[in-house]
């Protein structure tokens, strides 16, 4: 990253002010972000604002001239702003607005750059309910009911077809259960860690709903910051990867083998020690 010129919407959030801190620690010349700080928090940068070539910018992704002008002069483009599932299913119309032409925004506005690329944050949602497991970036069982699931889909075939029009060079990483510090506190899959660990403080024994045998696919958000850089120094474009563990939590479980053999990537941090550090920083935040 040695260099580059960045833009990273939603850089201020639970993902994207990691990949800040590691683009900064990666000798990044210029990193812009772009954050309404309805979700993110301008604390999540205080790291990197003091110690890097850090500039944060409130705004919209649905501001069509604040993002072309962000753009302009940029290498590469980190594109991680998105709203929570459970937003989408309660403002449709919102969800509409931000993931769909917000994102077009944003692509758009990358391919009238010239950007080198661009590495967008897909999900585990465009799969919904798996078949296959574990679950490889070809498995499609079109199960998803979900309109963040579907804003997902719809992203990254926008993305396909840019580079078809217009050369525009992407990756797309399919995360699936983000966990760590700077968390969301309210994501509909990761807040039952910390709705646990509530009650685990009070002496209460967690709630576990349904039959117990639900299965989770945990990623620390470090390995998601790291799985973006990698993406974006790796000479792949036009496709997507999983960005998993591959440790079935006690079913959602990824096959990462393409981003292993492509990108270079393996997570580093296991669950436990992971797990460790959520506790500390929950602890040492409240």
């Amino acid at each position: 990253m040695a260099g580059a010129r960045v833009l990273v919407t939603g850089g201020a959030g639970t993902i994207g002010s990691h990949v800040v801190d590691q683009l900064v620690r990666g000798g990044a010349a210029q990193v812009v972000v772009l954050d309404n700080l309805v979700r993110g928090r301008r604390a999540n940068l205080d790291w990197s604002l003091a110690n890097g070539p850090v500039e944060l910018v409130e705004g919209d992704i649905r501001d069509r001239t604040l993002v072309h002008d962000l753009t302009a002069g940029k290498d590469l483009v980190f594109h991680l702003a998105a709203l929570r599932i459970t937003q989408c299913a309660q403002e449709p119309r919102l969800a509409l607005e931000s993931l769909v032409d917000g994102t077009f925004t944003v692509i758009e506005a990358a391919a009238e750059a010239g950007v080198r690329k661009v590495i967008a944050s897909s999900s585990a949602s465009v799969y919904g309910m798996a078949e296959q497991f574990p679950t490889t970036e070809r498995h499609h069982p079109y199960h998803n009911d979900t309109f963040y699931g579907a804003a997902k889909a719809f992203n990254e075939g926008m993305l396909r077809s840019f580079h078809a029009m217009y050369g525009l060079d992407y990756v797309a990483l399919r995360y699936f259960n983000v966990y760590g510090p700077r968390m969301d506190a309210h994501g509909v899959y990761t807040e039952v860690l910390i709705r646990w660990m509530e009650r685990i403080a009070r002496g209460e024994p967690p709630l576990i709903f349904g039959d117990g045998k639900q299965t989770m696919d945990f990623v620390h958000v470090h390995d998601i910051a790291r799985a973006n850089l990698r993406a974006a120094r790796a000479e792949v474009t036009d496709t997507v990867y999983n960005i998993a563990s591959r440790t079935e939590t006690s079913r959602r479980l990824a096959d990462i083998s393409a981003a292993a053999r492509d990108l270079g990537w393996r997570p580093e941090i296991g669950l436990d020690d992971g797990l460790r550090g959520l506790v500390k920083w929950w602890t040492d935040e409240a």
